[in-house]
């Protein structure tokens, strides 16, 4: 048994702690030296790590959570279910590199691969047969073109099935992230899906089994989905919802976001062309658009730069911003004294040009 099947009993009572979240998890493991010093602490000494006060040094050395590791442990391999710590190599890539990546995941069906591309599907559950027919579109776009990706949601209604549904039909592996324990699926309609989903990817959480379906999961839950892809894309969603939540998680994280247009009377446009006009997302209408802004082009078009363009002085700026680095459209803005919408514009502008290009994580740089 190597080390990480050794640590994961302790990593489980140190995860089963009330209180104890990702980012003071890995802060205490850091301070102890290891998963297995932590419960060796004292009190004075758990004191000393930032974020641990009086009350959760108390409950992490006067309770015994290891019961609780163990039922889990048990449930685990009743159920064939996969327990991965934050430190073990079969930790999602993408994942980690996020500050509140949850120390612990819960996993059922095939490896996460980190080969594929991972895109997150999200909008609303009241979805439009527009909407439902938009991820089929995708989904099967992407599995013709050989892009070589994965769709991951959150299995609830709507959009969400939807884009779950179109990748099992077109053999596409797909990710369902879940607000909940393994033990239940919700909604419990979709558990056929969810069984269906296992043998080509698989259903995800940081929750153990006999936590239920919260509405706080479910914010919490997001942050999985967009910490897991490359990008995320809304579909439909109203002006408020939790696709975007995602869509803002994503944006947070620097992963591109994407929304499909709709129209100003259709409700469940909303939310997407608000994300669109504000800029926190990039306007696509099929999956060519994602393939080109992500750079995932297997035959990308050429374009031709023109020689001896012309600039005006704005667009001079931003070209000589570029000189040295790549750079975000925030920093863009910040050296040039522009605004985010003229910068926009003059991107987009001078991106038709062939002067500069879209790298992935929203940096731009010269041609």
């Amino acid at each position: 048994m190597g080390a990480e099947a050794e640590d994961i009993r302790d990593y489980l009572a140190l995860w089963a702690i009330p209180g104890i979240g990702s980012t003071i998890a890995r802060r205490l493991i850091s301070y102890g030296g290891g998963i297995k010093e932590i419960f060796k602490l004292k009190n004075a000494d758990l004191q000393r790590v930032p974020g641990i006060g009086q009350t959760l040094s108390e409950v992490i050395t006067k309770t015994d959570y290891y019961q609780k590791a163990d039922e889990t442990l048990e449930f685990a391999r009743k159920f064939d279910i996969n327990i991965i710590s934050w430190f073990d190599n079969r930790y999602p890539e993408r994942l980690k590199q996020c500050e509140d990546a949850p120390l612990i995941l819960f996993t059922k069906g095939q490896p996460i691969d980190n080969q594929l591309k991972y895109l997150a599907v999200v909008g609303t559950r009241n979805a439009s047969q527009r909407g439902q027919a938009f991820c089929r579109q995708l989904v099967e776009e992407a599995k013709n073109k050989g892009a070589g990706i994965c769709i991951v949601s959150g299995l609830a209604y709507g959009i969400d099935v939807a884009a779950h549904k179109a990748a099992l039909e077109f053999d596409v592996p797909t990710i369902g992230v879940l607000g909940h324990g393994l033990d239940t699926i919700y909604p419990s309609a979709h558990r056929d899906i969810a069984a269906q989903m296992t043998k080509k990817g698989c259903l995800v959480t940081e929750f153990f089994q006999k936590v239920f379906a919260d509405k706080n999961n479910f914010v919490r839950r997001n942050r999985i989905i967009a910490g897991l892809c490359d990008a995320t894309l809304v579909v439909e969603s109203d002006i408020k919802g939790g696709s975007l939540i995602t869509a803002e998680i994503a944006n947070s994280y620097s992963r591109d976001v994407f929304a499909l247009p709709g129209r100003n009377t259709d409700r469940y446009s909303l939310g997407c062309n608000m994300l669109i006009k504000s800029h926190q997302a990039q306007l696509i209408e099929s999956f060519a658009d994602i393939e080109y802004f992500l750079g995932w082009n297997t035959q990308p078009k050429a374009v031709q730069k023109q020689l001896f363009v012309e600039l005006d002085p704005e667009s001079q700026k931003i070209y000589d911003a570029l000189q040295e680095n790549d750079l975000t459209i925030d920093e863009i803005c910040r050296q040039t004294e522009l605004s985010m919408p003229k910068v926009s514009v003059l991107l987009l502008s001078m991106e038709m040009k062939g002067l500069v290009k879209t790298l992935p994580g929203k940096v731009y740089a010269r041609c």
